[in-house]
């Protein structure tokens, strides 16, 4: 039987991605579950007075070479988005519509690529909207439901839900209770789950 991971995470981050890629792999062998935990970053940096990576320069340009590195090291398909910073606020209330209806890896399977495989503009409506259509969305549809008051205050709560336990990053995992973060840290949450 496999043991659930819980996984923070926000589209922005090409880190999140990499490990997203690396966690299917394990998924889909029936090594783990993965709980996915939605959060926004750029709101958990604020909650903590973090500054992010992008924003200063060395560790944006470090951060270029860094994922290359780590994704042909796992042999992951990745492209860093020429479009950087990405504006994932939207994309991230989408991940609660598509719990409720139930295509919830899918749709999370394909923002993940759109943005750091196919390198696409996801900052562009027209763009997202030719995704959510590849995935048999109504886009307007789907638009009015991600800017309902009650999805609109779940991924807050979610993200001030994630600060209290002390979240600051992503991605980040949980096992056991315990909090591991980066990508880099992910063995060492596989080695905690086996306990």
């Amino acid at each position: 039987m496999s043991k659930k991971l819980d996984f923070y995470f926000d589209f922005v981050s090409p880190y999140s991605f990499l490990a997203f890629e690396m966690l299917r792999r394990l998924e889909k062998k029936g090594l783990l579950s993965i709980e996915y935990k939605p959060v926004l970053l750029g709101g958990l940096h604020n909650l903590h007075g973090i500054k992010a990576p992008a924003f200063i320069p060395a560790k944006a340009k470090f951060m270029v070479r860094d994922c290359k590195i780590i994704s042909e090291k796992n042999n992951i398909k990745f492209k860093f988005n020429s479009y950087f910073p990405i504006k994932s606020l939207n994309l991230m209330r989408g991940v609660f519509v598509a719990m409720e209806d139930d295509f919830l890896s899918h749709y999370i399977d394909q923002i993940f690529k759109s943005i750091w495989r196919d390198g696409l503009n996801m900052n562009d409506q027209n763009i997202i909207d030719k995704v959510l259509k590849n995935l048999s969305i109504n886009p307007k549809t789907f638009s009015l439901r991600l800017n309902t008051p009650n999805n609109k205050e779940i991924l807050k709560k979610r993200t001030s839900e994630a600060f209290e336990k002390g979240v600051f990053g992503a991605p980040t995992f949980f096992v056991n209770n315990k909090l591991f973060w980066g990508h880099d840290r992910l063995i060492y949450a596989l080695d905690e789950l086996k306990k």
